[in-house]
This record gives structure tokens, sequence and C-alpha cells, in this order.
């Protein structure tokens, strides 16, 4: 049976994201039943607790108690408290914890799904080009923060 076009970068793209042996089984799923990829994609990163989701209006606070239960965080041992410190919006939380992890070599990745969600990912940092590359490619929006 031949590959739907695209489905390379479907599975290049879960590789990079997580190591959850269900999510590309997931996404292909979706994307053999004319289903929403992303979707599934986001869905099976939650399922598999690689992934913080936020709504756009929590602060630092919710910020520093979602991001240590994600496996690769958890791994660092990075301290995260000072990031419910941080005065200001989400984005501004997000970037001060996005420092402290890059030196653990990893950067957060916000997965956009066109909603008040901020649905976010930890990634190594040698991944996050191919990740915002692929998913440009694939027609969706990920990014990372300044």
């Amino acid at each position: 049976m031949a590959e739907s076009p695209g489905m390379n970068d479907w599975t290049r793209l879960c590789e990079l994201l997580d190591d959850d042996p269900e999510l590309l089984p997931a996404v292909r799923l979706a994307v053999a039943g004319d289903e929403d990829p992303w979707t599934a994609l986001i869905d099976g990163l939650d399922d598999a607790g690689a992934l913080a989701y936020l709504e756009v209006n929590d602060t630092g606070i919710e910020l520093a108690d979602a991001l240590p239960p994600l496996p690769r965080v958890f791994a660092t041992g990075v301290e995260l408290d000072k990031v419910g410190d941080v005065e200001g919006d989400l984005t501004a939380a997000i970037v001060r914890a996005d420092s402290l992890l890059a030196s653990r070599d990893l950067r957060i990745v916000y997965l956009d799904e066109d909603s008040d969600a901020y649905p976010l990912v930890v990634v190594p940092i040698a991944n996050v080009a191919e990740i915002l590359e692929i998913t440009e490619r694939l027609g969706f929006t990920a990014r990372i923060f300044p």
C-alpha cells in the first residue's frame, strides 16, 4: 500500500516531537481516514504526556506547573520556579522558561490550533528547525519564542 502524499512528513514530524509509540499510528489513522492529522498529533502528544496545554490567559504560575511533568523537562531536573514569578502575559513566561530549558539543549515549541489554547511541546534544540520546516510544508503553524 502506497503512503499518502505528505505521510513521510507526518512520520518525521512525529519522530521529532516525541518518541511515544502510539503517536504515529494515531496520526496515520487520521490521515487515512480523512480526519485532521494536526488535531490527532496534538491529541496524541497530550495523551503521551508530552504536551503542556495552556490557555492564552494563563500566567507564569500555570506554566511553571505545566512544564515540569513533561518527560523531557522532568529528565533534566531544571528548576522552573522562577517562571512563576514572571510578570505579564504568558508569552513572557514562556520566553523565560525557554531560556532556562535552552541551557539543557531544549526549546519550547508552540503548535497553533486556531483557538485560545496554547499547546506547547518541549523538544531538543537540534529538532526545532526541521519541526518548523515540516509543519509549514504540511500547511500548519508551529513557532518558537524569541
